[in-house]
């Protein structure tokens, strides 16, 4: 097969060079046809999209200077294709000689280009006309992805979760998740003395829990506390054994792979005649689920989709969770992952519990929609190889941001979030500080009721964060 030397700062499979403008166009051409994107690309083609009052709200261009890294300058590479070969004006320019040809080296820089982007859309604050820059990334990485351009780690991670024996991102067999819920429940109880439990396969359930399935690997009292708020709500939930990992990395790159993989969470939960999906703690599992299984999988009989942390503020709020007040001494700050806040439709309600239970807490500036990219967003967080830009220049703000708060411990409610700020603050000079769940913390000050008493509390269950 023939192959070409891209020049991409990230890993790549072999790529198939054999006609790579003529398939990119092909491509691009059947996604206009087969999707809305068309009337979007047209509008935004024809009005002036050029005036770079993106950049001041860009923290990749903030921190890299370069004019490569404004958003209007990169969404450019894409319109201008469109301009060229799915316009009037373009063929008329192209018959007239005066009109660029789409090469295999343009292909190579828009390849390199879109994934110095984090996708967090906070360029679409500031634009005048609402340009959603985020967008046309994510369309361009798709049409990539459609030719065989798409970073390894990405690829090989979503192949594992469509075709593979798993059906995860992380290669997780059943056996093994389910062995390490029995883990979690005897640390829990040895550690916190609660009783919790993770059920499996139980059909009928109220809820089908996703959470991003690396938890299972790398945030255990994430997801001790996600089990201890539904134990101790007396929740109707389980975990299903054939398809159990939130994740979704076509939302970074593919609309054909968002609709397989939210399709495969709608199957799982009509499969255990469950009645809603209930998503852990992660940013783009949350908005991949929330947004798109309406859009894929029924409509309006498409299951409704609820966060955790918005299930533990209801049942703290109508007096089911009973928390303890300060149990957290230690000043804490809250970071807004970028596809549930500015993207999304939480905000304030992670706020609300950690006031609850936190004896200093203290918001970043700015916070909310307006707060700053973990750096690692767009799936960037996954691609090693890039990690000196990605906690270098696209974390350079948010490491900035955390060090002003003075806190030492820092919540992220997103597995991508949690390691890419761990990775920017080893890199920052912001080693003393921690970054743990939401549910880590709620894991602390949660007054369980007697049932779930096993023994009295004794270790760092008790403690401040």
């Amino acid at each position: 097969m023939p192959t070409m030397a891209f020049q991409c700062s990230y890993y790549l499979e072999p790529v198939d060079t054999r006609d790579l403008p003529r398939r990119f166009l092909e491509a691009f051409a059947a996604i206009l046809a087969h999707s809305n994107y068309g009337p979007v690309l047209d509008t935004v083609s024809r009005i002036s999209a050029h005036c770079a009052r993106c950049a001041t709200t860009c923290p990749v261009y903030q921190a890299s200077g370069e004019p490569r890294d404004i958003p209007c300058q990169r969404s450019e590479l894409l319109l201008a294709i469109y301009r060229r070969y799915f316009t009037l004006a373009g063929a008329i320019r192209a018959r007239a000689g005066t009109a660029f040809e789409l090469t295999e080296g343009y292909i190579n820089t828009l390849a390199e280009e879109v994934y110095r982007c984090t996708a967090c859309r906070r360029c679409k604050l500031e634009c005048p006309l609402g340009i959603d820059h985020g967008m046309i990334t994510h369309l361009a990485r798709w049409i990539l992805a459609e030719v065989g351009i798409v970073p390894k780690a990405l690829r090989v991670a979503t192949r594992e979760q469509l075709e593979g024996k798993t059906h995860n991102t992380s290669a997780i067999p059943a056996a093994a998740m389910q062995d390490t819920c029995e883990f979690l429940v005897e640390d829990c109880r040895d550690t916190y003395g609660m009783a919790i439990s993770f059920p499996i396969d139980v059909e009928g359930a109220e809820y089908v829990f996703f959470p991003a399935v690396s938890d299972y690997l790398l945030e255990p009292d994430t997801l001790m506390g996600n089990a201890a708020v539904l134990t101790a709500t007396g929740a109707s939930w389980t975990i299903g054994s054939q398809y159990f990992d939130g994740i979704n990395y076509g939302l970074f790159y593919s609309d054909r792979m968002l609709d397989r993989i939210v399709s495969m969470e709608a199957a799982e939960v009509r499969r255990l005649k469950a009645e809603k999906v209930l998503i852990g703690e992660c940013g783009h599992a949350s908005r991949s689920a929330k947004f798109f299984i309406k859009t894929f999988c029924g409509g309006r009989a498409a299951p409704p989709v609820v966060n955790i942390m918005e299930y533990t503020l209801q049942a703290l709020r109508a007096g089911k969770l009973e928390l303890r007040p300060g149990a957290i001494d230690a000043r804490v700050t809250y970071h807004d992952p970028c596809n549930i806040a500015r993207s999304g439709w939480i905000i304030d309600q992670p706020r609300e519990i950690l006031r609850a239970i936190c004896a200093e807490y203290v918001d970043m500036s700015p916070k909310g929609r307006e707060n700053y990219c973990c750096g690692g967003g767009g799936g960037t967080v996954s691609i090693d190889e890039i990690r000196a830009f990605r906690t270098g220049v696209g974390g350079a703000t948010k490491a900035e941001q955390i060090r002003r708060t003075g806190a030492t411990v820092v919540v992220a409610p997103c597995a991508n979030c949690k390691k890419q700020l761990r990775e920017v603050c080893e890199d920052h000079g912001l080693g003393h500080v921690q970054v743990v769940g939401l549910h880590d913390l709620v894991l602390k000050a949660i007054v369980p009721p007697p049932a779930m008493q096993v023994a009295p509390p004794d270790g760092p269950g008790q403690s401040g964060a």
